[in-house]
């Protein structure tokens, strides 16, 4: 699996990656790079037991309520991130490449603004950058940082169908690359099944 960051399973304790830390200051030339792709990466699977989400409410561009419960019975992308955040920025497009490939009834990637600005940040952002596949979700008042005990950005979970976190990466990953796409069809259940007891993946440290 590709990315400056890795993936452990839900019940694990991870070795802290380069992320950029929430409450410092943004550094053009300590932006995480987004790593190359390599395969044998996925040789550091690991199984893990799912662990309940807690409660977790945001806005659309309408300002309406969103539930992340409302995406139950698809496996679902949170990424936590934020317009002023390198990492974020950096990795967004593959966001929205991957979002075109398998978003629908079974899979939706959910990126989850953090922007005081909300919709007033976003969406020039995402026209700046031709994002057209991901919807605006906003979370100005930061509420989800305390929530999912973010240490931070940008934060990615995975969560199964049932509402579960199967596991999270820290720090930007090529999210279109051929064998990041490849292990979320494993948990889409393309070809043999939901993969909802299985964990996650591990890729460095």
């Amino acid at each position: 699996m590709a990315g400056a960051g890795l993936w452990w399973s839900a019940g694990a304790a991870p070795t802290p990656p380069e992320v950029l830390r929430l409450g410092a200051p943004d550094s053009p030339s300590g932006a995480t790079p987004v790593a190359s792709t390599g395969v044998e990466k996925l040789e550091k699977f690991k199984g893990g037991e799912p662990k309940p989400m807690p409660p977790l409410s945001f806005i659309d561009a309408e300002g309406r309520r969103v539930d992340l419960a409302d995406f139950r019975d698809r496996v679902i992308l949170l990424n936590l991130w934020a317009t002023w955040c390198g990492p974020c920025v950096k990795e967004m497009p593959s966001l929205d490449r991957l979002q075109a490939q398998l978003g629908g009834d079974a899979f939706q990637v959910v990126a989850l603004s953090l922007d005081r600005g909300g919709r007033a940040a976003v969406e020039p952002f995402y026209k700046k950058t031709g994002v057209q596949n991901l919807t605006v979700f906003l979370d100005p008042a930061s509420d989800s940082m305390k929530a999912l005990s973010l240490r931070g950005l940008p934060t990615t979970i995975l969560v199964d169908p049932e509402g579960r976190e199967l596991g999270r990466v820290e720090g930007a990953v090529e999210w279109d690359a051929p064998e990041v796409v490849a292990f979320l069809r494993q948990h889409l259940g393309r070809g043999g099944g939901p993969a909802r007891d299985r964990g996650v993946m591990k890729t460095g440290g």
